[in-house]
């Protein structure tokens, strides 16, 4: 079941109330991008506007509004809870199909708005590779752009402020390298390219770099902050407040000076002429870039913070396999609830979103969950992203597949982890389904494969097994996670709609999930998710091999399986893995979940 508007929506007279002031401003067309001056994946409320003008809830989507149409671009994931959400608002879903090169909406802009015309959005929260191609497809077609237009001010009333939550220090042993050692390896590689600059917006960068953490974006522990870095000095621009006057002293004691949130735009302009900035064109918006004087050089890099944190220390990794132990004990423990009191009390996908957060808890070093929780039965479990809502939520009985997709932010790690089990009595088609998925997820799992190998070019070995029974997904089978950090974290991702880049290399120390899927609209859905971490193979006359450690410690449910389907060394692979799970998590369960754990962990 979908999420409903409430019989009245407001929408419609919030799209109304924007035309009036594309008129008033001579726009022609607004974008609004799912993006904030940080080019989130999550947004703090502040830039929640695409959401709050369209009644859309996805994490992913551009919303385009003229004087007679209104549409967001998202992508399959999306597909049916858009098309749910949107009803009755007057705005339309625009399909995006990941075999897409170009952004379509950027091509329906060029085409529909008329030459001369102006098209508007908001240049703060405009990425400088998106502003680039949007001009180029505007240019070809002589329509203008406008990009020193954010109009939610003058429409929506109760705007949130920039969030007010205090930033905190991620402290040893968590962070096994100090701020200062990563500063270091930041201006080595600032000079590597000529640079005596370098401007991070990137919030995960930021904490990762900063060794700090903060609760400004749901889910993920980072803080709204732009930093500029120099040979001797950096200087964090944050909102008023936030930091704590010891950190803040601490802070200085590494070089780093506190500075107010808004200034950050003139530290850039004051920038000395001749000067060299390193910007990372993908992480800093075109805002951002306009401060800058013409008289500084440019260089344009990914962002050295984002190679260093993808590559977890030794000691990270170590702490990464301590949280898996507690996570993993604390999905026994939700698992032997759920099998005791399915058919005996009343359960809906919202009481295991309760349940499970509660387990994880009470688990040494949580902090909060990764992301919110999909609890799908049967048709809901066919929507990759879908979420239940006290207004349209399912309640688990009957005959069925269950899919829980749910993870954890500890001290210590991040983690993000999807199971299906059988509810009742289970189809043949089901069993198929899951027994396919599990077979590609192990078929990844089990690669082997040259060091510095574009990770987009993995995406193939999972989905063999899937394409061999005629079936595929929709989205991609993997994407980095970080350290006590967000849990989509680049620069890695096994995907074939991603392009294969150079920086894209997979390299060792990396963490990345694993969750190949099948998707069966208005029936079922099934996708099994473990983390996986980069560590070395061996080195041959070829190079250098990597392998994958699977990190992930949760039984996956031999009971939906169709054993027929299965080879031997398949076998062989998923009994090792549950030989090791029942081992790991032994130690942090007792008495009933340690029944459970031993039942579920029974070889096949």
């Amino acid at each position: 079941m979908n999420a409903r508007l409430p019989e009245t929506s407001p929408i419609p007279e919030r799209l109304a109330t924007l035309r009036n002031v594309m008129a008033r401003e001579g726009v022609a067309a607004y974008l609004v991008p799912s993006a904030d001056p940080h080019l989130s994946e999550y947004l703090p409320g502040r830039w929640q506007g695409r959401e709050w003008l369209s009644g859309f809830t996805g994490s992913a989507g551009t919303l385009i509004v003229t004087a007679d149409f209104a549409g967001v671009w998202t992508d399959s994931r999306y597909w049916e809870q858009a098309n749910a959400q949107l009803a009755g608002t007057g705005v339309q879903l625009m399909k995006m199909t990941g075999g897409q090169q170009t952004a379509p909406h950027f091509d329906w802009l060029a085409q529909n708005v008329a030459a001369g015309a102006t098209v508007g959005v908001d240049g703060a929260v405009l990425g400088v590779a998106a502003a680039r191609a949007l001009t180029q497809a505007l240019t070809a077609h002589g329509v203008k752009l406008r990009t020193d237009v954010d109009l939610f001010d003058a429409i929506w009333p109760q705007r949130p402020s920039l969030p007010a939550d205090a930033v905190f220090e991620h402290a040893a042993p968590h962070a096994s390298v100090a701020r200062s050692e990563k500063l270091a390896q930041i201006r080595r590689a600032m000079a590597e390219k000529g640079a005596q600059w370098h401007f991070v917006s990137t919030l995960d960068d930021l904490a990762w770099l900063l060794n700090l953490r903060g609760a400004d974006v749901s889910y993920n522990p980072v803080f709204v902050a732009h930093a500029l870095i120099g040979v001797d000095h950096a200087s964090l621009f944050v909102a008023d407040g936030k930091v704590p006057q010891a950190l803040a002293d601490a802070l200085a004691r590494d070089g780093i000076s506190v500075e107010p949130y808004a200034k950050a735009a003139n530290a850039l302009a004051a920038l000395p002429a001749g000067s060299t900035l390193l910007i990372d064109p993908r992480r800093i918006t075109y805002g951002s870039l306009q401060s800058v004087p013409s008289t500084v050089t440019v260089v344009e890099a990914v962002n050295p913070s984002t190679f260093f944190k993808s590559r977890k220390t030794e000691a990270e990794a170590a702490h990464v396999r301590e949280t898996m132990e507690q996570d993993g004990a604390a999905l026994a423990e939700f698992f032997t609830w759920f099998e005791g009191a399915l058919g005996r009390e009343t359960i809906t996908e919202l009481t295991i979103d309760e349940r499970l957060t509660a387990a994880r808890a009470r688990r040494p070093g949580f902090v909060s969950l990764s992301f919110a929780t999909i609890a799908g039965f049967n048709a809901n479990g066919a929507m990759p992203h879908y979420r239940a809502t006290e207004e349209s939520h399912s309640v688990i009985e009957g005959n069925g597949l269950l899919l829980i997709d749910s993870g954890a932010q500890y001290l210590s790690g991040t983690t993000d982890i999807t199971r299906v089990v059988p509810i009742g009595t289970l189809s043949a088609a089901q069993r198929r389904d899951f027994t396919i998925v599990l077979k590609g997820t192990m078929a990844l799992s089990r690669a082997k494969f040259p060091r510095g190998i574009r990770s987009p070019m993995l995406d193939a070995i999972a989905r063999a097994p899937i394409w061999e029974a005629g079936a595929d997904y929709g989205h991609g089978t993997g994407h980095g996670v970080g350290y006590f950090l967000n849990v989509h974290e680049g620069p890695q991702v096994i995907s074939h709609y991603a392009p294969a880049e150079p920086w894209t290399a997979m390299e060792e120390g990396m963490i990345t999930s694993v969750e190949p899927g099948i998707y069966r609209p208005g029936k079922w859905g099934v996708r099994i998710e473990n983390l996986v971490l980069n560590v070395p193979a061996e080195h041959t006359e070829f190079g250098d091999f990597l392998k994958f450690e699977t990190l992930t410690l949760c039984p996956i449910d031999t009971r939906c399986l169709d054993l027929a389907l299965l080879r031997e060394d398949e076998r062989a692979w998923l009994n090792a893995y549950h030989d090791t799970v029942r081992t790991r998590l032994w130690p942090h369960v007792s008495g009933d979940v340690r029944a459970w754990l031993e039942l579920r962990t029974q070889p096949i």
